[in-house]
């Protein structure tokens, strides 16, 4: 996200750069993008294996302090180690065994200058302790940091958001995606009327002066921008979801005033996670239980700690952004953030110019939970009711080592991609068993765009590379030109990739039939009645006549 969904806010570009070596001149990026995005030397010799976040937060002075005890496993002999933290937080000391190291810094990328042989097998541990004035997030959740606000109560109401922006803008860590911690402890000590609510489940509470500590322990792997912090007048409600893989905690932390209407609208979560167990299989992160959290801003997928900021509407703050009417049958934060736990949390991608993977599911997810509860014209309304907000300005797949993102289209283009391709399934069971096992495969795990393109190219049965080389990579959209005279159907693909040969389902007198084209012109000739053409609306591609 999350960072987040709609397309209309989403002009997701980060400053751009020129990586020294690594790309042309043309596309700018910078050494920092290239420490930032790419697997450096001091990052891949050390696989993390446990993190200890204890942090303070002083909501008055929006100040943060604290410490990140970083457990790691050494794969192959170094010394040097990279730790990200980003300006105008700083690092005060980094210590292993209890003696302070030396640290070179190079803008937010730190280097730890270990002083004993790691010994390849062996596990070992580093404190980085930091503090100052974290970031503050203008416009929360697209740029990022902290936000700090109050409730109507002039209480403080607080949390992080940092998808893309990375979140070493908030707290010390190996800020890349490709490498997860195998489990956490997030420990944050906040003013003692307030409450903290973080992902996973909560251990204890110490109060100490006028300040209370909640501590909490994620017995998953985690990736980095799915940490998070939320502070506020909290209260809470629970459930208990009978799942597929037995009892699940859903728990909802919301604002006191907001109480009962939450427990009227929040209704949407358990329907929620019905739907989506059918389609995607088991919730990945039952030890964890699920937890909805009522944030200051619109909403991001935490994990085990989605947030919220909906204003308790329908749709899109009260938007549907289908202009169909099946949107606003749904709290869209709440279907779509919680989509992630499937896509993003539990798959999760190594780089992030492979995002349409978390998002390019997750926008189909909204029409998935469409299908299962009003049917499946209602969700193919939905999906295509979104290709509106398609700009095809740009590839959905963005530069890979240098932390950039792709297109916004990765949101609606890539939804219709994906129902797209279900077309090509042409068996909805089938479908979803690939949907399944696609969880179950990939569980827990960080992959590419080219391991999700052979697994589904695999399941299916079909070379899916020119396919997705065309939705993925290119941004025009294949165009069906198509004539008839003379009772003879003649077609082609234009504006198309090398070798595109997607097949294609027609109407025929409103019979189907499946023809084949490719870049070359074929025939078929028509029988005699045969004079009413029509092509499958839910193939998202343009037709020239």
């Amino acid at each position: 996200m999350k960072k987040l969904l709609l397309i209309l806010f989403l002009s997701t570009s980060f400053f751009s750069c020129k990586a020294q070596g690594l790309l042309t001149e043309k596309n700018n990026f910078t050494r920092q993008d290239t420490l930032r995005g790419s697997i450096t030397p001091e990052r891949i010799w050390w696989d993390l294996t446990y993190y200890h976040l204890d942090v303070k937060v002083n909501p008055d002075k929006k100040f943060i302090s604290g410490k990140n005890t970083i457990k790691y496993k050494v794969l192959s002999e170094n010394n040097t180690m990279q730790i990200d933290l980003q300006a105008p937080l700083i690092i005060t000391k980094v210590t292993q065994d209890e003696k302070e190291l030396e640290v070179i810094h190079d803008g937010n990328a730190h280097f730890v200058k270990l002083l004993k042989k790691q010994i390849i097998g062996s596990t070992d541990s580093i404190i980085v302790h930091y503090k100052g004035n974290p970031k503050e997030a203008i416009r929360a959740p697209w740029d990022g940091g902290f936000s700090w606000r109050k409730d109507k109560n002039g209480n403080h109401f607080v949390a992080t958001s940092c998808q893309g922006l990375g979140a070493s803008v908030w707290w010390p860590c190996k800020d890349h995606m490709y490498d997860e911690v195998e489990n956490m402890r997030i420990s944050v000590t906040v003013p003692s009327y307030l409450m903290d609510v973080s992902n996973g489940r909560l251990e204890s509470v110490k109060k100490h002066g006028d300040y209370t500590t909640y501590n909490w322990y994620i017995d998953n792997p985690i990736n980095n921008y799915g940490v998070n912090v939320n502070i506020g007048d909290y209260a809470h409600f629970s459930e208990i979801y009978d799942g597929e893989k037995g009892n699940l905690d859903m728990d909802y932390y919301v604002l006191k005033y907001n109480l009962d209407k939450a427990k009227k609208h929040f209704k949407d979560a358990p329907k929620m996670m019905k739907a989506f167990e059918h389609w995607f299989g088991p919730y990945p992160f039952y030890e964890d239980g699920f937890k909805l959290v009522e944030v200051p801003y619109l909403g991001m997928e935490h994990q085990s700690s989605v947030t919220y900021g909906n204003q308790y509407k329908q749709g899109y703050l009260g938007r549907d952004l289908s202009g169909t009417g099946w949107g606003l049958k749904f709290d869209f934060i709440i279907i779509h953030e919680a989509g992630h736990e499937w896509f993003a949390n539990n798959i999760t991608n190594k780089d992030i110019a492979d995002m349409w993977i978390h998002e390019s599911f997750t926008n189909y997810s909204e029409s998935l939970f469409i299908d299962y509860y009003y049917g499946k014209k209602a969700a193919s309304e939905y999906v295509i009711g979104l290709r509106n907000s398609i700009s095809n300005k740009a590839p959905i797949i963005g530069k890979y080592n240098v932390n950039k993102e792709g297109s916004g289209d990765m949101y609606n283009k890539g939804g219709n991609m994906l129902h797209t391709l279900r077309q090509l399934v042409n068996n909805d069971e089938k479908w979803r068993s690939i949907l399944r096992k696609m969880n179950k495969v990939f569980y827990h795990q960080t992959v590419t765009t080219k391991q999700i393109e052979n697994f589904l190219s695999e399941e299916i049965g079909i070379n899916l590379k020119t396919f997705f080389d065309q939705y993925l990579r290119n941004k025009k959209i294949p165009t069906f030109t198509y004539k008839i005279k003379n009772n003879t159907l003649t077609y082609s693909w234009i504006n198309v990739v090398d070798n595109f040969n997607m097949p294609l389902k027609v109407y025929l007198n409103d019979k189907v039939k499946w023809i084949y084209p490719s870049t070359e012109k074929q025939e078929i000739i028509l029988k005699e009645k045969e004079t009413d053409f029509k092509i499958d609306p839910n193939f998202y591609i343009s037709v020239k006549n």
